[in-house]
């Protein structure tokens, strides 16, 4: 099965040079000088592994080759950008977004019709280099079918990536993973962006008054009755994905931390506002989570 993946950044690259060392991989890149470097130098991996891939890669979506999987691993910001690139083009593949927060299938969906893989990965790197990424935690990226997708071809494409060293488990429906990882990004990210809090054990402290803990425990049970209002059952608790997260022994910057240091845009309308707009779909107040959208968007507005 080979495979293109779009978009590398630190999730992009670990599946990339993870997928080099049991198939042939493309890797499609925004800037020329980042597929140059793939070319010249491979991609190298340490932290939980140690390796180095050789992987092909291109700025020009017009050189991709057919291959039989995509991986559209951008950020939540950029799949509009990567489905475009690839519209008309892969015709024999199988598209997976494994995008945080609801609706990347759909943006995808609007540029081709590709069989559609659902994905949601708890994995997580840090980029050094163009070359270099180092994969911190080795968490299981969950893949489901999406608009009628064959669960054999789901299964097939969770053995590739459990072949190439990393952890992943298919399910016949996705959602219910994707909901418990939406409230726990909604929650999470949205206060570390506000906050300038990595995520650590301020986020489970419920001691005194004063705790965060208190706030981030509010955030995820109003989620919650999002859900169960719109019938997903959840697949884990996000509460106690939270508590055991901040257990791990360092503190992890969460991608909307990043971006609002950078100043960059964050992915917080398929995070924070899918939740939003879920609830008032269903008919739920959900005034916590609402703050925190239109904080963080105000925050956004602020870089200028």
């Amino acid at each position: 099965m080979t495979a293109c993946v779009a978009g590398a950044g630190s999730i992009g690259s670990l599946f990339a040079a993870h997928l080099a060392t049991v198939t042939d991989v493309v890797v499609l890149t925004r800037r020329n000088d980042h597929a140059r470097e793939l070319n010249e130098h491979g991609l190298r991996v340490s932290g939980r592994h140690d390796f180095a891939a050789r992987v092909t890669a291109t700025s020009d979506p017009g050189e991709l080759p057919d291959v039989d999987l995509v991986i559209v691993a951008t950020k939540a910001t950029g799949v509009e950008a990567a489905a475009s690139a690839l519209a008309g083009r892969v015709p024999g593949a199988t598209v997976m977004t494994v995008q945080n927060g609801l609706g990347a299938e759909e943006i995808v969906r609007a540029h081709g019709e590709w069989p559609l893989v659902s994905g949601v990965t708890f994995m997580s790197g840090t980029k050094h280099s163009d070359s270099h990424v180092e994969y911190i935690l080795d968490t299981p990226t969950w893949i489901g079918p999406y608009d009628g997708t064959a669960f054999e071809r789901v299964q097939e494409i969770a053995q590739l990536i459990v072949d190439a060293g990393l952890k992943a488990e298919a399910l016949p429906d996705l959602l219910p993973a994707q909901w418990s990882k939406l409230i726990f990004n909604a929650t999470v990210n949205g206060v570390a962006a506000l906050t300038g809090l990595p995520h650590d054990a301020h986020f489970a402290a419920e001691d005194d008054v004063g705790d965060l803990g208190y706030l981030v425990h509010d955030l995820v049970d109003e989620g919650k009755r999002v859900a169960a209002a719109a019938g997903v059952e959840l697949h884990d608790d996000p509460w106690e994905m939270n508590v055991l997260a901040t257990k791990r022994g360092s503190a992890h910057y969460p991608s909307m931390l990043e971006d609002v240091e950078a100043h960059r845009p964050t992915e917080v309308e398929l995070i924070n506002g899918a939740l939003v707009r879920e609830a008032a779909r269903v008919g739920v107040e959900a005034p916590l989570q609402t703050a925190v959208y239109r904080l963080v968007k105000a925050r956004e507005a602020s870089y200028s």
